[in-house]
């Protein structure tokens, strides 16, 4: 497809934008939506896409709350028509140890990270199958992989971003609908710029965003299910 639509979640800053910027660079006349909460910092991203080529509309939505979803789908519908490429992003991290874990703090876990996939997934599946083409991305995380100490909310809401994925996979074998679920280990955004971690240990976001694309890129009869990405120099 020559110009698709290719909407991500949490384009704001980090992955998302990186996903943006790689996409706008590498495929010539792409339609990018471009959805988060920070209206000013998506902006920037869209200043930065559209320099590149793309032609680029930014949704501000709090893609975890049903209502908002189900607006930022219209109005999506309105500028684009279909969207081609869904890249599920928005997330969020925090560190407590289980039972230091408020609720409310649980809540914000699931809600950001799992929530949000599968109201913003559940909008834009239909009309991919009924065109029987469409690719759609979940951010999963290693820490929806295997359990480490001090993230129980954030461990369970990516355990739960892989297990939407697989049954999203299991459910549209097919159908033309192609799922893929990434499992990133530690990557430079802004939340890492105070953790004392040196820059050289984590993953540039450019290369996980690079990913994305290179697995949409291939031909239709070939499915990447799941990529994990780590840090060469360690576990993080």
């Amino acid at each position: 497809m020559s110009k698709p639509v290719v909407l991500i979640t949490g384009a704001s800053q980090g992955i998302g934008a990186a996903i943006a910027r790689v996409f706008a660079r590498e495929v010539r006349g792409v339609r990018l939506a471009l959805v988060a909460r920070n209206a000013k910092n998506l902006a920037a991203v869209a200043r930065a896409c559209a320099k590149a080529g793309a032609v680029v509309e930014i949704f501000s939505c709090d893609v975890a709350d049903a209502a908002g979803v189900t607006a930022m789908t219209a109005a999506v519908a309105k500028r684009f028509g279909g969207v081609d490429v869904l890249i599920n992003n928005a997330g969020a991290f925090a560190q407590a140890r289980f039972a230091e874990t408020s609720v409310t703090d649980f809540d914000r876990m699931i809600a950001v990270n799992l929530r949000s996939a599968f109201l913003v997934t559940r909008a834009f599946l239909p009309a991919m199958l009924k065109r029987r083409r469409g690719d759609i991305f979940f951010m999963s995380s290693i820490a929806g992989l295997g359990a480490y100490p001090n993230a129980a909310a954030y461990c369970a809401a990516k355990f739960g971003v892989t297990g939407l994925a697989k049954v999203l996979r299991a459910e549209t074998k097919g159908t033309g609908v192609r799922v893929c679920c990434v499992h990133p280990g530690a990557t430079w955004s802004p939340s890492w710029s105070a953790s004392g971690v040196k820059p050289e240990r984590i993953m540039p976001a450019e290369d996980v965003a690079r990913a994305f694309y290179d697995v949409w890129r291939l031909g239709r009869r070939t499915v990447v299910e799941e990529i994990v990405l780590r840090p060469e120099q360690g576990d993080l």
